[in-house]
């Protein structure tokens, strides 16, 4: 009888700290939308490109990041970086054509983040040492090979990757493309469904004969993938490009997958609901530009939301 009531009392706290967290949520949402629509300017077009524009260029970047975190790796601090060499490797190869050049990032951007992927996967690398080194890797070539110069486009075709459809920027167009695609990937899958799989529990997911070491793979490979579209994004937008372009693209990256709702564990989240966390981050740093924060404190402020964020997931979980 005492173990009945014990389980049952458990239920009983688990069931509340979910209420709780969802009632915070609510409140957090509600007080942001009060925030952002009281903001002088913020329903203006201009601001309205800019969140669209904010929202697609981390979001990219955030939906590859979905699957690390998916797949019990926390998140990669090498992304960031990837976008910049992406962004770089695109401008470069503009001589062969804008489709070549873009097929050129991608690949380098897949090839980067597999390698890290299949070392975490295969010898159960640490993730984040992992990502620390394809980081210094990527700075310490860039640099040798550009002298820290800013690079210019090799050629012309730019023009696809930025402007308007229907009033709507091009760059939006890509980013929710990619959402569609990452979205059908977890969910209609098979490897989605394995990413998801080894993040709840790695132990059962090898005994369940999954190849844990591709799903992880995969999982740092659609991230490589992400990144250099948004490097592509980036580097047609600015018409030229260096490291410094996918600065702290990682750190956003990572709050809006978390404030989005994906487990900082893994084994559970998704696509949209990282199109929610991007959303929300990209309203608050668009507010606190129009209200003349400074990017320091932009910075701060996010920071302190991921924490309150991991908080929340840890009551959630532990409950």
């Amino acid at each position: 009888m005492s173990e009945v009531l014990l389980r049952a009392r458990f239920r009983l706290r688990g069931a509340r700290a979910r209420h709780l967290v969802l009632a915070v949520r609510v409140v957090a949402g509600g007080t942001i939308a009060a925030f952002a629509l009281s903001t002088p300017g913020f329903m203006s077009s201009l601001s309205i490109n800019a969140l669209l524009n904010a929202i697609s260029l981390i979001g990219c970047v955030a939906i590859g990041m979905t699957f690390i975190t998916l797949t019990g790796n926390i998140m990669s601090l090498c992304l960031g970086a990837t976008v910049s060499a992406s962004a770089l490797i695109f401008l470069a190869s503009l001589s062969f054509g804008v489709f070549a050049a873009f097929l050129i990032a991608l690949l380098f951007g897949v090839a980067i983040t597999a390698v890290q992927g299949f070392l975490v996967g295969s010898i159960r690398a640490n993730p984040i040492l992992v990502s620390i080194a394809g980081l210094s890797l990527l700075i310490g070539g860039a640099a040798l090979i550009t002298g820290g110069q800013r690079m210019y486009p090799s050629g012309e075709g730019l023009q696809m990757f930025k402007g308007r459809v229907a009033g709507v920027p091009v760059e939006a167009l890509y980013f929710f493309a990619t959402v569609v695609i990452g979205q059908i990937i977890l969910s209609y899958t098979r490897i989605g469904r394995e990413m998801t799989m080894v993040g709840s529990n790695l132990r059962a997911a090898t005994a369940a004969g999954i190849g844990t070491t591709s799903a992880i793979t995969y999982a740092y490979v659609i991230a490589g993938a992400c990144s250099a579209v948004s490097g592509v994004l980036l580097a047609a937008r600015y018409g030229s490009g260096d490291m410094e372009l996918g600065a702290g693209y990682d750190y956003i990256a990572i709050a809006a997958v978390l404030v989005g709702g994906t487990s900082i564990q893994g084994g559970s989240g998704s696509v949209l609901r990282t199109l929610v966390g991007v959303t929300v981050i990209s309203i608050i740093e668009v507010v606190l530009l129009l209200r003349g924060f400074s990017q320091q404190l932009q910075y701060l402020i996010t920071g302190i939301i991921v924490l309150l964020v991991i908080m929340l997931h840890t009551i959630g979980e532990r409950r």
